[in-house]
């Protein structure tokens, strides 16, 4: 690639790179200030990995400029980490997501998902007494349930839904237990379980508790991370191709400049 064109293209992926990061840093900053504790969690990360970009494109940008090799040298280093950070999380996400899938249930739309199905990992960090209690808080602040009986008015169609595999798991005892239905939020508990499973007797209709200590709640919660997750994968291997591609083309401009500056 020739000297003009890999340092034109480095400095204007990089000036892009930088508008990105000011929006990476301003949006987390908005988080902040407009969401409650439940997502607030999700700042530092969002912000520092908006400093990570902007920094990262600022040395890149100004090496391109001034045909600094130094400062391309800089920036093709913290690239690469960046990629190796990539791909051994990405790797990871796999593994840890490998397991798990939900079960089909005579009657139901939905699937019904078991703790056990899912990774030793995911079993761990949901079976953490403060790690649930958090969770648990974020049902509760933000009506996960609650919501149910004025979506869906009628039992049939409570019945026909598309729950989300946390409103599946966390906001109704398990199939298994044999509850009948009296609305989308309250079931007769008179009714004695047909199944041994201790979800069955965790389960109440309070808007406070619901299956919130349930297996099949963490169920739920394991596998909405695990399809978050997924998507976050598959983005991260388009992610790390883009940047392959451009660390290559800052191979160039930093060789190219290198030797501009051998001449001068």
């Amino acid at each position: 690639m020739s000297t003009g064109t890999s340092t034109f293209v480095i400095r204007w992926v990089n000036f892009l790179a930088m508008v990105v990061g000011v929006v990476v840093i301003g949006y987390g900053v908005w988080m902040s200030t407009h969401h409650d504790g439940c997502r607030k969690s999700l700042t530092m990360p969002v912000m520092g990995t908006g400093f990570i970009i902007l920094l990262i494109s600022v040395i890149g940008f100004m090496g391109a400029l001034k045909n600094n090799s130094i400062l391309l040298l800089t920036y093709l280093l913290m690239l690469c980490l960046v990629l190796v950070g990539i791909l051994v999380f990405t790797v990871i996400v796999f593994i840890v997501t490998d397991k798990g899938s939900g079960h089909n249930v005579a009657g139901l739309r939905y699937k019904e998902y078991q703790l056990q199905d899912y990774s030793s990992w995911f079993i761990k960090k949901l079976n953490n007494t403060q790690n649930w209690k958090h969770v648990q808080s974020c049902f509760v602040k933000n009506e996960t349930c609650n919501s149910l009986s004025t979506r869906y008015k009628t039992i049939k169609q409570y019945k026909s839904a598309m729950l989300t595999p946390v409103e599946a798991g966390c906001c109704r005892p398990p199939s298994q237990c044999g509850y009948p239905a009296v609305n989308a939020s309250y079931y007769d508990l008179s009714f004695h379980p047909l199944n041994s499973n201790k979800d069955c007797k965790l389960y109440k209709n309070s808007k406070l508790i619901k299956c919130y200590n349930c297996d099949s709640c963490k169920a739920g919660v394991a596998q909405y991370i695990k399809t978050e997750w997924r998507v976050i994968a598959i983005f991260n291997m388009i992610l790390f191709v883009v940047l392959l591609m451009i660390y290559f083309v800052g191979c160039c401009a930093r060789r190219n400049a290198a030797r501009i500056n051998s001449k001068s």
